[in-house]
């Protein structure tokens, strides 16, 4: 029932105490200051990123799926199992209630220009709303209840993920585009990269897969043992985050390397979020506990291309792999991240080693 804030060393520096069940999303605010998190408790709280709580959002009349800001950060939307969005001020007044859905509304989410709202339901549909709360269109297509639906980054796209085993685009006109049809099981969070040329989508069949405009599936990332909940790009679009029953959070490149995982939750791991500086990666669980992680992801992209130096080096190379780490690092650093790599692995493997037996 706490949120803790922790440094890269492992060390707590805070907990925030306040919500009674469990995790379910967790949102930073545009300017990265402000942290929202949504619970089964039927409550919305708004954080300072320093760890101070500022409002519980309180209406609801059943656990809040999802909460999002509005890119002016001056609007909270929140989806719940009670079929209904509401959406709020900064201060936790609520504006007004959007209703329409007739089942548990699973996700909401603005355009990037902020006048529009889309919502995705159980009751196999989305929506879209203006901010005045009119039911602007319906997009009926999938045939399973809809996890998630997002806007790409000239919001003239929305993808969404379907129990149906499926993803779809869709234009605001509530027209169909492509179908992505490659996941063997239910397909729960899609996300654009911030140029909008890639789709992830995440599978209760413990992959996430890459995908372009076109419908083209390009990669899968596999590593996940369990449903993997949330997938989510860094700002610069060079990070992808994902999050898994398995209690995990991993980190991969767009060639669908993985970097590192980061283990500290104890329960399902449902929700994660990028600041918008992209330094501190946020996640929400079932174990009642958000995390704040802080990491430095330009030197993970240089620790991945540490590893791969042998690799770069070698002739046979295809020059589009070898393209992928050019500027990353200077040759003469090449072999110096390298070794603090395999120091930082070591120092990681020990600190693992020691939580697992505090923890038993």
């Amino acid at each position: 029932r706490t949120v803790k804030l922790w440094d890269r060393q492992g060390r707590e520096l805070q907990t925030l105490s306040g919500h009674t069940g469990r995790g379910l999303s967790v949102s930073f605010s545009p300017d990265g200051q402000t942290i929202a998190t949504a619970s089964g408790d039927r409550t919305v709280k708004l954080w300072e990123r320093q760890g101070r709580e500022l409002k519980t959002l309180l209406g609801h009349t059943d656990g809040v799926w999802n909460a999002s800001f509005s890119p002016d950060g001056q609007t909270i939307a929140t989806a719940s199992i009670d079929s209904t969005v509401k959406l709020w001020d900064r201060q936790g007044k609520e504006i007004r209630t959007l209703a329409g859905h007739t089942d548990v509304v699973n996700s909401v989410s603005f355009s990037p220009g902020g006048q529009t709202i889309a919502t995705a339901s159980y009751d196999r549909t989305v929506k879209l709303w203006d901010r005045q709360g009119r039911e602007l269109e319906t997009f009926a297509g999938h045939a399973g209840g809809v996890w998630n639906a997002s806007f790409s980054p000239d919001g003239q796209t929305i993808a969404t993920a379907s129990i149906d085993r499926t993803a779809k685009l869709w234009d605001r006109q509530g027209r169909e585009l492509k179908t992505l049809a490659g996941h063997t099981d239910r397909v729960i969070s899609v996300s654009f990269s911030p140029d909008g040329q890639i789709i992830a989508t995440a599978s209760v069949d413990s992959t996430v897969k890459l995908w372009d405009r076109q419908g083209k599936e390009l990669q899968t990332l596999s590593g996940h043992t369990g449903v993997v909940n949330n997938v989510s790009f860094s700002p610069d679009g060079q990070i992808i985050a994902t999050v898994s029953s398995d209690s995990t959070v991993k980190l991969w490149d767009r060639q669908g390397k993985e970097l590192q995982t980061l283990s500290g939750h104890m329960n399902w791991v449902n929700s994660v979020s990028f600041s918008p500086d992209g330094e501190i990666i946020a996640t929400a669980s079932y174990d009642r506990t958000t995390i704040l992680w802080d990491f430095d992801l330009e030197n993970l992209i240089a620790k991945s291309c540490g590893w791969l130096k042998d690799y770069m080096a070698n002739p046979a190379t295809p020059p589009e792999d070898k393209a992928l780490c050019k500027d990353v690092l200077p040759p003469s650093q090449v072999s110096a991240a390298s070794t603090q790599l395999s120091l930082a692995s070591q120092l990681q493997g020990f600190w693992s080693g020691i939580q697992v037996w505090l923890k038993g």
